[in-house]
C-alpha cells in the first residue's frame, strides 16, 4: 500500500475491516483508492492530482462542457445490480462516490493493452483534432453504450453493433463541447455504434472507401462487442460493500445522516455553530461560485424520505435529494392501474421537459429539490419550479423541527428558506385531485409546457420557460376554459409566477379571437420583467407567443380527443398557414452529410486522408497537455488578479484581514520585477504589453498581481477574494466607446507599409452610379473558448535558468519576453510547447502573459510555480475578437454591378496595440473578395480603455466578409433584386481580379471561383430549392424558411519556418519543426512529407515508412526562429522546411546507397542507415524555409450554400443544410483539411448566430463562463453538411500545389447569417400584410450579429401575433358589416 497525498492506493486485497472511518473507498478504472482528503475536494480535483489518470480535464469548472465527464457506477448489493452514468466530475465531491467506481477514458483500452473500439473509431473517423475534449466524448459515448445494453426489452443487435440508436448515439455528446471540428465527425464515430445506422450515410474515415458492401464496412470497422467491454464495477469493491454493516454516519467533516431524526440532530448541532452546507448533487457550484469555506457537509442523500419516489392515489412524491435524472425515469413510468386517464400526458410532459435541463451528466448529480430550493432562495431560473407550479404541486418542508407542507407557490412567496429549514419532498398531483372541484366529468385537459433557449436540447438557461394547463369542454359554439393555470418563469422576476389575471379573465370564456387578443393584452401588460433584465421586451413578447401557440388552436374548437385527453396534435384541422402544432415528434438531432473529397498518390503518402497523428492517444487520454505533466516537488500555483476599473490608481491589492490567506505564499506584483529586468508580459512588431499594471490600471480585465499558493484552488480562491483599492482622482474619463477614441484622436498608428492602398477613382465611380446609398455597421466581439485555458509551467534551473512548459502558439516570442522580463540571456530560457488544446490565435500574444508571470514567481520565490487560469478569468482578460464601426457609402447600377464603394471603419484594439495594426491589410484582403469598381476606405485602429483585443481565427477578415455582404443585401433590397444575381453580378473577372489582387492572383488556372459558384448551384441545387422555400413561405405563417449563397477570396501570407529531420541509427526519424500542434493536423502533414520525400530514395522494406517517422515537441533552444503558428499557412511552410532537409539528407545518403548497392541484392532503409552511422555521414538536417516574394501570398477560394428555417415566435433559427465546395489545390491530407473546413465553418456559425461577449459599463466582461456565452453544439450546426474538398489544378508555387485551409472557410459561415435574413425578410413580408402595408414600405433593414434569437424576432417583429390577431378581427368584423 502507498500514500499519495493524503489517499492511499493498494490491491484489491484490502478489506473494509482496514478502512478508517473518516476514509472514502471507491475504484478507479478498476484500482482501489482509500483517500481521506477536505470535504470541499471535488473527484476532478482527487483525479488529476493524485491519480495517473490525467484525461479527465478542467474546461469550465460548471459542468458545461463535457470535458470532465466520468463514467459513475454504483452496486446494490440487495439487487445484485449496477448502475452506471456519467457525472461532471468537476461538481462531484470525492465523499459522495463512497463505495463507487469510477471509469475513465483511461480505463476503456490504451495503447499498450490495446485501444477501444470508441477509441479507435474516433480516430479513424477524424473525430478528434486538439483531443482536449475527446476523453469527456468518449466517456459520454460509453456510458451511452452500457446503459443501451442494459435496455433488455431491445433485440439483440447486429454482430459488431450496440443496442443504441442513431439518435441516442448522437444525443450522448449533446452535454459535450467541441471548438474544433464543428461536430460532425465526432457524430458520425458514435453513430458507428448504433444498430440501426445505415453504413453508408457515415462520412470519410480510414476504415473504408465509398463504393465499398456494407459487408467489407463491416469488416473493416474496429469490432464491437458489449460482451468484452471493461468492468465497470470491480468484484473486490462489491465484496466490500457486501462486508459493510452500515454506513458510518460520522466522520470529521462529513456527515451522512440516514433517516430524518439524524439529519435534524446535526443540523441543529452543526448548522447552529460552525459553517455547514446541506449537500445532494452539489451541481449549484456551477452557477453560484463559492468563495466560502464550510467546515462540515451534511450528505442529504442517504436520509431515506428524500431519497425515495413514492405513488399514490393522489399524485407521486419525489424526495428532494431525488437526482433529476432519477425523476424523470419515474415520471415517464407507464402505470396501468387506471387511477387517472390524464396522469401519464402531466408526467410525460414534464419529464420531456426536464430533459432540456442542464446536460445529462448534470441532470444526473443535480438534485430536484436543489434546483427548488436555488429558484426560491437564489432566485435561480428554474424550469423545473416553472413546470411543477403548473399542476398546483406542493412541498414539504421540515422547518425547526416541524413539519409543513405548502403549495409551491407559497412556498416561493415565503422568505428565502434559511439554514432552519430543510426541503422534504415535492409532491405532483394527478389531475384528479383538483379535477373535481372546478370542473366537470366530460372535461378534457390540456396540458403544455414551453422553453425558449438558445440549445434545443438544453445546456442553456432559458430566455423564458412556461407551463400551461386547463380543463376544456366543448359547448355548441365552441370551447369553453372552465379552468386554466398560466405559468411563467425565467422572464425577469424573482420566481415563476401564475399569470392569474389572465387565468381569472379566461374562466369561463368560449375562445374566441376576441377572448384570445385581450388575454394576450392581459398578459403583456402583468407579466412584466423587473428593471435590468436582458432582452426584457423579447421576453415580454415570449409570454404573449406561448399564451398564443396553446390557446389558438383551440379557436373554433379544433382539438383532438384520445381517451380523454387533449392534445395539441391538431395538424390536420388547421389551415397549413396556421399550423401551430409543436415538433414533437420531430427530433432534435438526426445529422446527415456528404463529404467529397479526391485523393492523389502523385506524392505518396502525402495527399492520402491519414488519421491524424495522436489522435488514438487523445481518445485514450495518453495524450498529455501542459496541466498534465505531473507537479515538481515544492510547486506552487498561480492566480491573476486583474482590475475592473477601465482607468484608475491601484492604491492596494490586499485581502480582508490583510495578512495572507492560509495556503498562500506571495503575492507577486510589478515591484517584484528583478533589477535590469522589464515589466513586460508579451511583444509584437508593434510593441509590447506591460505583464502587470503599475500604478495606473489601464483596462478591466488587466493583469494587477499574482497570487502564489500551495494548491490552483487556493490561489484561485484568493484571487477571488482579494480587495483591490482604487482612486480614479484626476485622471480624467476612459475611453470605452469608438467614438470616444474618434472624438480624443486616440489612434494607433498603422505603418505604411501595412496599410493598403486605394483602388480605382471612387469619385469617378460615384458619378457613374445610377444609385447611391449608405449604412452603419456594428460588429462586436468573440471569444476564443478554446478547451483548454491558458496554462504554463516555470521551474527554476541550474545557472540561473528556467524551463518553461507552455501551451502557446509562438514559444519563440514568450522565450524572448521571459528572458526580458527575469533581465536574464535568452541561452537561460528554454520553452518547450508539445501540443495545445485548442488555440485559434488566443494561445499567441495572449499565452504570453501567463508563461512569463509563472517564470517570474518562480524566479523570485525560486520554486516551480505552474497556473491553469479559470474559465472566469480567462473569458475576462482573453481579449478576443476586435469589435468594430463601420459606414458605408456605395454607388451602384441599376442591373445591380457596383461602381464604388467607400468604407470609414474604426477598430476597437484596446488599450494596447498587440497585433491590431496589421488588420486593415487584413481586412482589405477579404473585402476585395468582389469588384466594387472603385474601392476606397479610411480605416483608423483605435486605442480604448478595453482588454487589448488579439489575433482570432481569421483576425480582421471574418467581419469584412459580412461588410461585403451586407452591402450586397442592401443594394439588393434597394433594387428590389435577388442578392444571388447581385453577388453573380460582382463577381471577379480575372482581369479585375489581378486589379484588385495584384501579384497574388496567380495565374488564370488558379481562379476558380466562377467555376465553384456554378458547381455548388448544381450540387446544392440552389435553384430548385429556392423555390420550395418560396411556396413554403408562402403556405406558413409561424416558420419561415431563407436560403443564401456567399463566395470567399481569403488572400494567406506563407511565413520562413524552421525545420530539422534527424535519421536515428535503427532507421527511425525525428522531426522538429516550427509549426505547434494546435489539432491542425500540423505534424500529421509534417509526418506525411517525410515519409514521401525520404522514401523516394527507394529502398527495401519503406512500405510502412510513415511509422518509422515521430514528430516531437517544440523547444525554443534546439529549434529557434520558430516564429508564429497562425494565418493558416504554418503546416504547408513546416512541410516545405522539412522537405528541405529531407532532400539534403537524401543527398548525403544518396552516394553511400549506391555504393551498397553495387555490393547487396537487396538494400533495406534500416541497413542503409545503419552504415551511414558506421561512416560518419551526418543524419541530421536543419533548414529554415523563407518563401519567394512570388510565393508568399497567395488566394483561396471557396463558396456555400446555407438553408434555414426560423420560429416567428420565438426567434430560434435551425440551419437545415450548408453547403460548402473549398478549393485546397491538392490536398496535403484530405481528411485534415475537411476537418479545417467544417470547424472553421461552424466556430464562424458561433461568431454570426450565437455568441455575444458582452461586458459591463467598465469594459469588464460579463459573458464571463458557460451558462453565459454559448459556442455551437451538436444540436446547433447544420442538419445536413455537406462538404467538397475541390482537390484544383497544380499550383507550381505552392508546397506540392496545397493550400491552406484553417480560417478561410470560417467567412463562408457568414451564409447562415444571410440565409437567416432571407427568413426574416419574408417574415416582415408577412408582417407588413396584416398591417395593409406595401411590400416595398421599410425593405431595407440590418440584423445584427449575433443573429440571437432575440434579435431575430425583434426584427420579425415583438407585436407579430397581435398584429395577426388585429388581421384576423379586422377581416372578420368587415365580414360582418
Amino acid at each position: 500500500m502507498e500514500t499519495v497525498g493524503g489517499s492511499r492506493t493498494s490491491s484489491s486485497t484490502r478489506t473494509n475491516k482496514d478502512k478508517d472511518d473518516d476514509d472514502v473507498v471507491f475504484a478507479v478504472n478498476g484500482k482501489r483508492y482509500e483517500v481521506s482528503c477536505e470535504a470541499s475536494t471535488t473527484l476532478l480535483e482527487f483525479l488529476r492530482c493524485h491519480t495517473p489518470f490525467k484525461s479527465v480535464k478542467l474546461s469550465c469548472g460548471e459542468g458545461g462542457c463535457g470535458a470532465c465527464v466520468v463514467l459513475l457506477s454504483n452496486y446494490d448489493p440487495v439487487l445484485k445490480t449496477v448502475k452506471s452514468y456519467t457525472v461532471s466530475s468537476c461538481l462531484t465531491l470525492v465523499h459522495s462516490v463512497d463505495y463507487c467506481s469510477i471509469t475513465t477514458t483511461e480505463g476503456l483500452g490504451n495503447s499498450r493493452d490495446g485501444f477501444h473500439p470508441i477509441h479507435e473509431r474516433f480516430s479513424g473517423f477524424h473525430a478528434s483534432q486538439c483531443g482536449f475534449c475527446t476523453p469527456g466524448m468518449c466517456v459520454s459515448l460509453f456510458s451511452a453504450l452500457v446503459n443501451a445494453e442494459e435496455e433488455k426489452q431491445r433485440p439483440d443487435p447486429p454482430p459488431g453493433f450496440s443496442k443504441l440508436t442513431v439518435l441516442e448515439a448522437e444525443k450522448a455528446i449533446s452535454g459535450n463541447l467541441c471548438r474544433c471540428t464543428g461536430y460532425r465527425p465526432i457524430a458520425d464515430a458514435c453513430k458507428s455504434f448504433a444498430a440501426d445506422v445505415d453504413l453508408e450515410d457515415l462520412g470519410i474515415n480510414s476504415f473504408w472507401r465509398k463504393g465499398e458492401s456494407n459487408g467489407d464496412k463491416l469488416s473493416k470497422l474496429p469490432f464491437y462487442n458489449p460482451k468484452d467491454d471493461v468492468c465497470t464495477y470491480p468484484k473486490f469493491l462489491k465484496s466490500e460493500l457486501e462486508s459493510a454493516m452500515y454506513l458510518n454516519p460520522h466522520k470529521k467533516s462529513w456527515y451522512n445522516p440516514l433517516t430524518l431524526e439524524e439529519l435534524q440532530n446535526f443540523t441543529d448541532l452543526k448548522l447552529s455553530t460552525t459553517p455547514t452546507k446541506l449537500v445532494a448533487g452539489n451541481t449549484g457550484i456551477g452557477y453560484y461560485k463559492e468563495l466560502n469555506q464550510y467546515e462540515n457537509y451534511i450528505n442529504l442523500r442517504n436520509v431515506s424520505e428524500l431519497s425515495s419516489i413514492s405513488r399514490d392515489e393522489t399524485g407521486i412524491v419525489i424526495g428532494a435529494a431525488v437526482t433529476i435524472s432519477k425523476a424523470i425515469s419515474a415520471l415517464k413510468e407507464k402505470v396501468e392501474d387506471g387511477l387517472c386517464s390524464d396522469k401519464e400526458l402531466i408526467f410525460t410532459k414534464i419529464a420531456e421537459h426536464m430533459e432540456k435541463i442542464a446536460s445529462e451528466p448534470v441532470r444526473n448529480l443535480a438534485s430536484v429539490g436543489g434546483n427548488v430550493v436555488m429558484a426560491q432562495r437564489n432566485y435561480f431560473p428554474s424550469d423545473i419550479v416553472t413546470v411543477l407550479l403548473a399542476v398546483s404541486s406542493t412541498v414539504d418542508l421540515l422547518i425547526d423541527r416541524k413539519r409543513q407542507i405548502l403549495s409551491l407557490e407559497d412556498f416561493l412567496s415565503k422568505p428565502p428558506l434559511d439554514h432552519r429549514g430543510v426541503l422534504l419532498s415535492i409532491k405532483i398531483p394527478f389531475s384528479s385531485s383538483f379535477r373535481s372541484t372546478f370542473t366537470t366529468e366530460s372535461s378534457k385537459l390540456v396540458f403544455e409546457t414551453y422553453r425558449a433557449a438558445p440549445r434545443p436540447l438544453g445546456n442553456a438557461l432559458p430566455y423564458l420557460n412556461a407551463a400551461f394547463l386547463a380543463f376544456i369542454s366543448q359547448s355548441r359554439i365552441g370551447v369553453v376554459i372552465n379552468k386554466i393555470q398560466l405559468v411563467f418563469g425565467a422572464f425577469g422576476a424573482k420566481h415563476a409566477r401564475r399569470a392569474r389575471e389572465a387565468e381569472e379573465y379566461l374562466a369561463g370564456k368560449i375562445i374566441s379571437l376576441n377572448v384570445l387578443y385581450e388575454a394576450i393584452n392581459i398578459i403583456r401588460a402583468t407579466v412584466i420583467s423587473e428593471d435590468g433584465t436582458s432582452d426584457a421586451m423579447y421576453r415580454t413578447s415570449l409570454v404573449v407567443s406561448y399564451l398564443f401557440e396553446y390557446l389558438y388552436p383551440l379557436f373554433n374548437g379544433v382539438v383532438l380527443v384520445s381517451n380523454g385527453l387533449s392534445t395539441q396534435n391538431y395538424a390536420n384541422n388547421l389551415a397549413d398557414g396556421d399550423n401551430l402544432s409543436k415538433d414533437a415528434t420531430k427530433p432534435a438531432l438526426l445529422l446527415s452529410g456528404k463529404q467529397l473529397v479526391k485523393t492523389s498518390r502523385e506524392y505518396y503518402p502525402v495527399g492520402q486522408p491519414i488519421v491524424k497523428s495522436g489522435a488514438s492517444i487523445q481518445a485514450s487520454g495518453e495524450a498529455i497537455y501542459v496541466d498534465d505533466i505531473p507537479s515538481p516537488s515544492n510547486c506552487l500555483h498561480g492566480a491573476f488578479i486583474y482590475s475592473t476599473k477601465p482607468l484608475a490608481r491601484v492604491q492596494n491589492v490586499r485581502f480582508k484581514d490583510r495578512s495572507l490567506p492560509d495556503g498562500v505564499t506571495a503575492v507577486i506584483t510589478y515591484k517584484d520585477i528583478p533589477s535590469g529586468g522589464e515589466n513586460i508580459g508579451s511583444k509584437t512588431i508593434f510593441g509590447t504589453e506591460p505583464l502587470f499594471a503599475d500604478d495606473i490600471t489601464s483596462c478591466a480585465g488587466q493583469c494587477l498581481a499574482l497570487v502564489a499558493a500551495d494548491t490552483q484552488k487556493l490561489a484561485d480562491r484568493a484571487a477571488s477574494l482579494s480587495i483591490v483599492d482604487y482612486d480614479t482622482d484626476n485622471l480624467g474619463l476612459p475611453i470605452l466607446t469608438l467614438e470616444e477614441a474618434v472624438e480624443k484622436s486616440s489612434f494607433f498608428e498603422v505603418p505604411p507599409f501595412l496599410y493598403p492602398a486605394q483602388i480605382g477613382d471612387f469619385s469617378k465611380g460615384m458619378a457613374e452610379a445610377d444609385h447611391k446609398i449608405n449604412s452603419e455597421i456594428k460588429l462586436g466581439s468573440q471569444y476564443y473558448f478554446y478547451m483548454e485555458t491558458q496554462t504554463a509551467l516555470a521551474i527554476p534551473d541550474e545557472d540561473n535558468c528556467m524551463v518553461v512548459y507552455s501551451s502557446i502558439q509562438c514559444p519563440e516570442y514568450v522565450h524572448s519576453v521571459i528572458a526580458r522580463c527575469l533581465g536574464i540571456p535568452e541561452h537561460n530560457v528554454r520553452v518547450i510547447t508539445r501540443r495545445v488544446g485548442g488555440g485559434f490565435g488566443g494561445k499567441a500574444i495572449k499565452a504570453m502573459p501567463v508563461a512569463t508571470a509563472c517564470a517570474l514567481a518562480a524566479h523570485k520565490l525560486r520554486r516551480p510555480v505552474r497556473m491553469y487560469l479559470n474559465r472566469k478569468t480567462d473569458m475576462i482578460m482573453a481579449g478576443g475578437r476586435h469589435p468594430m464601426k463601420i459606414t458605408y457609402d456605395v454607388g451602384f447600377k441599376s442591373d445591380g454591378k457596383i461602381t464604388a464603394l467607400h468604407l470609414y471603419i474604426l477598430i476597437n484594439a484596446g488599450m494596447c496595440a498587440d497585433i491590431s495594426p496589421v488588420l486593415p491589410s487584413n481586412m482589405l484582403g477579404v473585402l476585395k473578395k468582389y469588384d466594387w469598381g472603385a474601392l476606397s476606405f479610411d480605416i483608423k485602429v483605435c486605442k480604448t480603455n478595453h482588454s487589448n483585443k488579439s489575433a482570432m481565427r481569421a483576425p480582421g477578415e471574418v467581419q469584412p466578409s459580412f461588410i461585403a455582404e451586407a452591402v450586397m443585401e442592401h443594394v439588393a433590397s434597394m433594387l428590389s433584386m435577388e442578392v444571388d444575381s447581385v453577388r453573380y453580378r460582382n463577381l471577379h473577372t480575372f482581369d479585375s481580379l489581378n486589379l484588385f489582387y495584384k501579384h497574388s492572383a496567380g495565374e488564370l488556372v488558379e481562379y476558380t471561383l466562377p467555376s465553384i459558384w456554378d458547381k455548388l448551384q448544381i450540387s446544392s441545387s440552389i435553384s430548385q430549392r429556392t423555390k420550395k422555400i418560396q411556396q413554403f413561405n408562402q403556405k406558413n405563417l409561424w416558420k419561415k424558411r431563407g436560403i443564401s449563397r456567399v463566395p470567399i477570396v481569403h488572400e494567406v501570407t506563407v511565413r520562413p519556418t524552421p525545420g530539422k529531420v534527424s535519421i536515428l541509427s535503427d532507421g527511425s526519424i525525428v522531426v522538429e519543426v516550427g509549426g505547434i500542434e494546435l489539432g491542425q493536423g500540423l505534424w500529421t502533414k509534417v509526418k506525411q512529407m517525410t515519409a514521401y520525400v525520404l522514401g523516394s530514395i527507394q529502398c527495401d522494406g519503406i512500405e510502412n515508412f510513415l511509422d518509422k517517422v515521430r514528430i516531437v515537441q517544440a523547444d525554443s533552444l534546439s529549434l529557434i526562429q520558430g516564429g508564429f503558428t497562425a494565418g493558416s499557412t504554418t503546416s504547408e511552410a513546416s512541410c516545405e522546411a522539412v522537405r528541405i532537409c529531407c532532400n539534403i539528407l537524401i543527398e548525403r545518403l544518396a552516394p553511400l546507397k549506391e555504393k551498397l548497392q553495387g555490393q547487396m541484392i537487396s538494400l533495406t532503409w534500416d541497413t542503409l542507415v545503419l552504415q551511414a552511422h558506421m561512416q560518419a555521414v551526418n543524419l541530421s538536417a536543419s533548414s529554415y524555409f523563407v518563401p519567394d516574394f512570388n510565393s508568399m501570398q497567395y488566394l483561396n477560394y471557396g463558396a456555400a450554400v446555407s438553408e434555414v428555417e426560423i420560429n416567428t415566435l420565438t426567434g430560434e433559427t435551425t440551419i437545415l443544410r450548408s453547403d460548402i465546395i473549398y478549393d485546397c489545390g491538392q490536398s496535403l491530407n484530405p481528411a485534415v483539411d475537411l476537418g479545417q473546413i467544417e470547424g472553421a465553418f461552424v466556430q464562424g456559425i458561433g461568431f454570426f448566430m450565437s455568441e455575444e461577449y458582452l461586458t459591463n459599463s467598465d469594459g469588464l466582461v460579463v459573458a464571463d463562463s458557460t451558462w453565459t456565452y454559448k459556442i455551437p453544439t451538436i444540436d446547433t450546426i447544420p442538419k445536413q453538411f455537406n462538404v467538397e474538398v475541390l482537390n484544383s489544378e497544380h499550383h507550381k508555387n505552392r508546397v506540392l500545389s496545397s493550400k491552406a485551409s484553417g480560417e478561410p472557410p470560417l467567412l463562408l459561415a457568414v451564409s447562415v447569417h444571410c440565409a437567416t435574413r432571407a427568413a426574416i425578410k419574408e417574415a416582415r413580408k408577412q408582417l407588413r400584410s396584416w398591417n395593409n402595408l406595401s411590400d416595398e414600405c421599410n425593405v431595407s433593414f440590418q440584423v445584427d450579429v449575433p443573429a440571437t434569437m432575440p434579435v431575430v424576432k425583434r426584427l420579425c417583429g415583438l407585436n407579430y401575433v397581435e398584429s395577426y390577431l388585429k388581421h384576423l378581427l379586422s377581416h372578420e368584423g368587415s365580414k360582418q358589416s
